[in-house]
C-alpha cells in the first residue's frame, strides 16, 4: 500500500537477489489491493473505514496460499500490525522496529522524520525511538503540510523533481543528525540528496524479507 510503493518494494527485492537466472528469486505472493479503506481517513480524519478487518483478511489469504511470513510496506499500516499478527499463524515482518535497530549503524541522536502525519499522530514511532535513546524530530505544520500533499502526489502518480525538491526542502528544515525515510511513498522518489545520512525503512523491509528467505531456505 499504496501500489506504487508495492511495486517498488518489488523491484528492490529483485534488485537485492544476485540472480543468474529466473530460478534464483524469490518466490513471492504478492495482495496489492488498492481498496484497503484509506489508513489517513480513519487515523487523521477519524470519518474513515477501519482498514484492520481488510488487512487481516488479505494476510490470512496469503497464509492460506502458503506464504512463510509476510512483509506490508506500508509504515501508517503498521499502527494494525498487531492485530494482523494476530490474524495469523505465520511471522509478520516488523518494518519499524527493524528500522529503528538500523540506526545503531549511524551515530545519529536526533532523527528528523519523513513521515505521514498519521505515524506523528499515532504515536507509532517517537515513542519507540526515544526508547532506544534517539529523539524523534517531525516538520512544523507547514512543512508537515507539504511533505503531506507530496505523499498525496505520488499516490496521484506524480514522481518527478518538484515532488522530490519538496521532500528536500522540508528535510533541510528540520535540525538533525540522520533521517528516517518512513513512507513508502516517499521512498518511492529516492535516492533523494539529503544534508544528513537516511534510513530509508523501505530498504531495511527488504534486506530483512531476502535474510528470512534465506533463512528459511538453508
Amino acid at each position: 500500500m499504496g501500489p506504487e510503493a508495492t511495486v517498488e518494494f518489488q523491484r528492490r527485492l529483485i534488485a537485492a537477489i544476485p540472480a543468474r537466472d529466473d530460478i534464483d528469486h524469490l518466490h513471492v505472493l504478492v495482495d496489492n489491493n488498492p481498496k484497503v479503506p484509506s489508513r489517513i481517513a480513519a487515523l487523521i480524519d477519524k470519518t474513515g473505514e477501519d482498514p484492520a478487518p481488510v488487512l487481516c483478511a488479505m494476510a490470512q489469504g496469503l497464509e492460506r496460499q502458503g506464504a512463510d511470513f509476510l512483509t506490508m510496506p506500508c509504515n501508517t499500516a503498521h499502527y494494525y500490525l498487531p492485530q494482523i499478527a494476530a490474524a495469523v499463524r505465520i511471522p509478520v515482518l516488523d518494518m519499524i522496529a527493524l528500522s529503528i535497530a538500523a540506526f545503531g549503524k549511524l551515530k545519529a541522536k536526533r532523527i528528523g522524520m519523513l513521515a505521514s502525519p498519521a505515524v506523528r499522530m499515532v504515536g507509532l514511532i517517537e515513542q519507540r525511538l526515544k526508547d532506544t535513546g534517539y529523539d524523534a524530530v517531525f516538520p512544523d505544520p507547514a512543512n508537515d503540510a507539504k511533505l503531506f500533499d507530496v505523499i498525496k502526489a505520488v499516490k496521484a502518480g506524480r514522481t518527478g523533481d518538484a515532488e522530490r525538491a519538496a521532500t528536500i526542502d522540508v528535510a533541510r528544515s528540520l535540525i538533525v543528525d540522520g533521517y528516517l525515510i518512513a513512507c513508502t511513498e516517499l521512498s518511492v522518489l529516492t535516492p533523494l540528496t539529503l544534508p544528513k545520512p537516511a534510513i530509508d525503512t523501505l530498504d531495511v523491509l527488504v534486506a530483512a524479507t531476502v535474510a528470512e528467505a534465506k533463512g528459511r531456505s538453508a
